[in-house]
């Protein structure tokens, strides 16, 4: 039998801490991607992001979120599509690379062009190119959901995990 829904219209205050939160949520182990775009100049944008996840089959949505205050945040929400390029077990320094500041992110990385111009990352697991479908504004973050025009991926391969603030590729799958 369950209780009355409660009456409440705003959620208790947290009784923890920013840090608390954060180690708490380390401990779902997700995969790694990095969500790759154009800008209109067709300058190359790429991030990594390990907030993907699937939202509809039918139709084809998924979703991940960026900082409101990202400096891609403004190509990224103006911008029709998107990829979302699953990484690899061996590709953990491109995840490293494509999550730091101040550095060439695309110096020497091997891609092509998905049917939309953005970037598919050569040696990923799987592709989902995407239109940017919605956004949503939700605390200190955007969640955006893609409709997937077209998915790949290569079967039997490893996914790069992240798991307590650490990258594994070794892995039982």
């Amino acid at each position: 039998m369950s209780s009355a829904p409660s009456t409440r219209a705003q959620a208790r205050t947290p009784d923890f801490s920013a840090p608390e939160f954060r180690a708490a949520l380390g401990m779902f182990a997700t995969g790694v991607t990095i969500v790759t775009a154009r800008t209109e100049a067709g300058e190359l944008i790429g991030l990594t992001a390990n907030s993907f996840n699937s939202v509809s089959l039918s139709p084809p949505l998924v979703l991940w979120s960026l900082a409101r205050a990202a400096g891609s945040m403004v190509p990224l929400s103006n911008g029709r599509h998107y990829a979302i390029n699953v990484l690899a077990a061996d590709q953990q320094a491109l995840a490293e690379r494509f999550a730091a500041r101040g550095t060439d992110r695309w110096a020497g990385v091997a891609f092509t062009d998905g049917v939309s111009g953005a970037p598919l990352l050569d040696g990923a697991v799987a592709s989902f190119e995407c239109f940017n479908r919605s956004q949503y504004v939700e605390g200190d973050h955007v969640i955006f959901v893609g409709e997937v025009e077209r998915c790949s991926h290569r079967a039997q391969a490893s996914p790069l995990l992240f798991h307590g603030g650490r990258f594994y590729a070794e892995h039982p799958l």
